[in-house]
């Protein structure tokens, strides 16, 4: 082989390299895109809590491919309603109660989500598994469930647990979905 050959077999493996890298480098992009996309303002937490991209993207696909095997099922009208009803009480009994208001709001939400066919393990497990459908709310989740643990150590006034009602609000909302009671008078 002579010279010249060898500088084109050189080139050609220089060439084969630096597509490769090149579709490397794209691919890891265009994961980085997706997961942006789907999780959102979560991503950027795990991104924190992690400390590095690679892992926080790993520890999210792990939650995707987790999720996939749930058995996550739409509720009926009837239990729509009657989940909504009880939601009206349990935010109705906040005047008189805050505390226990806040604790049944929590009770509430974690049965919605069973009904729906979330796997009831601990809070963090439980986030981690609503991250995946509803990125943005799962924040309020976190902020109320924060909010609870220091009510029950004594930390927490009135105006925190309001702000737990709110947060809980909004992702039982999300969990019972646009037949939502509430948002269909608004719409009229």
């Amino acid at each position: 082989m002579d010279q010249q050959q060898v500088a084109i077999v050189i080139g050609i493996i220089a060439a084969v390299v630096i597509v490769a890298v090149i579709g490397f480098f794209l691919s890891r992009r265009h994961r980085t895109q997706q997961l942006r996309q789907r999780f959102g303002p979560e991503y950027d937490r795990v991104v924190r809590k992690e400390g590095e991209v690679r892992r926080a993207e790993g520890v999210l696909e792990i939650r995707a491919k987790r999720h996939e095997k749930f058995a996550l099922r739409p509720i009926s009208e009837e239990t729509r309603v009657d989940f909504a009803e009880r939601w009206r009480i349990v935010q109705s009994q906040f005047v008189d109660d805050p505390k226990n208001a806040v604790s049944q709001a929590d009770n509430l939400v974690t049965e919605l989500m069973q009904t729906r066919g979330y796997p009831m393990a601990n809070f963090e497990q439980r986030a981690d598994d609503i991250s995946v459908d509803h990125p943005v709310v799962v924040q309020n989740y976190r902020a109320a469930h924060d909010i609870a643990l220091r009510h029950s150590r004594g930390q927490a006034n009135t105006e925190d647990l309001r702000k737990a009602m709110v947060h809980y609000r909004s992702l039982f909302e999300e969990l019972l979905g646009d037949a939502y009671p509430q948002r269909k008078e608004a719409r009229a």
